[in-house]
């Protein structure tokens, strides 16, 4: 018996172990965004120290001016590469409670078409999906005394009240974080019985601008007519943001997007997406987005421009008949391959400003921007991590996009120059930062055997 199938035995014979230590966190109620739970969250990041320097490595609780972090590392003396794994260990608030069929902090198991879950607040987001991890890593600790590379733990205690304690941390402890290679696990699999590795995230350019036309609100009979109307001037700005094809019509804006791989669009193609349920589950009726491309490569490799909120002028109950000085906006970016935010922002303000009527000034306001992420397909660490969900579920994992943006993978290629891989266990109707939050005990006990395989793999790198 080779020494992984040892490590897998050992995780099969050990699985009620690791379900009750997985209780025993997620009876913690580290919540992050309320600081009355302050002391909770502390207590949880005391729980995972305690269980990582408990299997052989150097742990501690690392403050900072918000929830502190993990922090721990393994570092045999003659490992060939050195990973970094990132999870989380606060959760959302549970409210609504009475929406909750048990209370949210008393874990449970309970049977459903899948075989058995497990229901509490942070059982998918993210205490199950990290532990899958800690406990694959136990596994090995005690059947071979070593893990088979190098690896460094960090688990944050803020991201589910946005990370603020993240960059300090970071720009004050690089060199100790730096690894050859990052792995996130707050991701999910494509569904019950197919694995997935996330590769790609869309970036994001936050943008808030101001259009202002008159010194005071105007009464709409006595200058109405002669009055630039700042609404109106947002309105016909916005519809000139697109083409009739969908596309963007900012100069420039897809300078560094690129087509898919075929091998990528051929696997996308082959996964019998249902579009219409997709966009029926949110009560669409028809599609929008750039012509003649489908729904995934849409969110998940394809940039946009989206108005996410507009005021101005009287919005109150009843009726008031004002011309208004100003009215405002909310525009986001998604941004795919090589786009530049800089450049992104700077032409999107340039298009407005050249159309601006005369007598029309223009503010703009800057809400964060970051780059698209994506793994090299030619990444040496993808086929291992591959192979090793192959053997473990008996099917190709599904290269996945994203069309959300994760900031702790920019972070990761940002401030210390490592690619990261997103393999989760965690499925759509886990319902997460909803009531009765679950987490499938296959998911678990799978997962853990996962890591355990793509530990093993990655020694062959």
């Amino acid at each position: 018996m080779s020494e992984v199938d040892k490590v897998l035995a050992e995780i099969d014979s050990g699985l009620e172990g690791s379900l009750s230590r997985l209780f025993d966190f997620l009876r913690i109620p580290s919540i992050s965004t309320d600081p009355a739970y302050k002391s909770e969250c502390r207590r949880a990041a005391q729980w995972a120290v305690d269980q990582l320097a408990g299997i052989g490595f150097e742990a501690r609780v690392a403050d900072t001016n918000g929830h502190p972090m993990v922090v721990a590392h393994y570092r045999p003396p003659h490992a060939s590469r050195h990973v970094l794994f990132y999870g989380h260990y606060d959760v959302q608030p549970p409210d609504p409670l009475a929406l909750w069929t048990t209370p949210p902090f008393e874990p449970r198991l309970e049977d459903s078409s899948r075989g058995k879950r497990i229901v509490a607040r942070g059982s998918s987001d993210d205490k199950g999906q990290l532990l899958t991890f800690i406990e694959a890593a136990r596994a090995w600790m005690k059947t071979t005394n070593a893990l088979p590379v190098a690896v460094t733990v960090l688990l944050e205690g803020e991201e589910e009240s946005g990370s603020p304690s993240l960059k300090p941390f970071f720009d004050a402890n690089k060199d100790e974080l730096k690894a050859d290679l990052a792995f996130v696990c707050d991701s999910s699999q494509w569904d019950a019985t197919t694995p997935a590795i996330v590769t790609r995230l869309r970036g994001l350019v936050g943008e808030e601008i101001t259009i202002t036309t008159a010194g005071r609100d105007l009464h709409s009979g006595m200058y109405g007519g002669p009055a630039l109307n700042p609404i109106r001037v947002l309105a016909n700005l916005f519809s000139s943001l697109h083409n009739d094809d969908g596309s963007v019509a900012v100069p420039g804006f897809y300078d560094g997007v690129s087509e898919l791989p075929e091998a990528t669009a051929a696997q996308w193609k082959g996964l019998g997406f249902d579009e219409a349920a997709f966009l029926g589950e949110a009560g669409l009726r028809a599609q929008s987005g750039e012509r003649g491309r489908s729904v995934l490569e849409k969110v998940w490799a394809r940039p946009t421009c989206e108005i996410n909120g507009i005021n101005g002028g009287y919005t109150g109950e009843g009726f008031k008949t004002v011309i208004a000085a100003s009215a405002s906006a909310k525009v986001s970016f998604r941004l795919v391959g090589k786009q530049d935010p800089v450049k992104v922002r700077a032409a999107f303000r340039k298009y407005l400003t050249d159309q601006l009527p005369e007598g029309v000034s223009i503010d703009f306001h800057e809400h964060g921007g970051s780059a698209a992420l994506e793994l090299p397909e030619d990444s040496p660490a993808l086929p291992l991590a591959a192979n090793a969900l192959r053997d473990e579920w008996g099917k190709e994992p599904i290269l996945m996009g994203s069309g959300g943006s994760i900031p702790i993978v920019g972070a990761f290629k940002r401030d210390l120059g490592m690619d990261a891989l997103l393999i989760g266990f965690a499925l759509d109707d886990d319902r997460i930062h909803s009531p009765n939050e679950k987490y499938e005990l296959s998911s678990f006990h799978k997962g853990v055997r996962s890591w355990a395989r793509i530990l093993d793999n990655l020694s062959k790198w």
